[in-house]
């Protein structure tokens, strides 16, 4: 694999184009979590993704590795599938947590990649891409998927918690 400049913009284009099947993934996997902790979680809109996008592949550093990611992704497949099982979490884990930034982000949405990826209809997510199209019916597909609503739902906005000022942050001039 060789990632050059033309590679990167090539997989942002494919990764804002995507809006359509990650959003869904990305705003359900909001419902179910803001159910789970007793919260209402605000739903992302295709813009807001596409703009946040952008600005994930704004930084060069993540880029290149976004990018790598997501070629990666695209192209995995595991003849009987079961042994690249533990490849294609990895890599899916470790998309979602570049997208989302530093910690605690990343090990948010991490975590968040598992719950995403639980609820990805594989079927309908090989079925959905072109049969030409790099990804379709591969291993890496679904947690390509998960990945991006995992990181993106995690960096964008409309968690309470997330909102204003830390209880926890500590005024150096007290």
């Amino acid at each position: 694999m060789r990632v050059t400049p033309q590679t990167v913009r090539d997989e942002h284009a494919w990764v804002r184009d995507r809006a359509d099947v990650v959003i869904p993934i990305l705003n359900d996997t909001r419902d179910r979590l803001g159910r789970l902790f007793e919260t209402e979680v605000d739903p992302v809109a295709p813009e807001a993704y596409r703009r946040e996008v952008d600005a994930v592949f704004a930084d060069g550093e993540v880029a290149v590795n976004v990018a790598a990611c997501v070629a990666l992704l695209r192209d995995l497949d595991v003849e009987g599938d079961y042994p690249g099982f533990v490849v294609d979490e990895v890599l899916g884990r470790e998309l979602a947590a570049t997208i989302a930034g530093g910690r605690p982000l990343s090990l948010l949405a991490q975590a968040t990649f598992h719950v995403a990826d639980l609820y990805v209809d594989r079927d309908a997510t090989a079925a959905e891409a072109d049969g030409n199209e790099r990804g379709a019916g591969t291993a890496g597909a679904d947690d390509l998927d998960a990945a991006l609503a995992a990181g993106f739902q995690t960096r964008l906005p409309g968690w309470d918690w997330r909102e204003g000022e830390s209880p926890f942050a500590v005024d150096p001039d007290p």
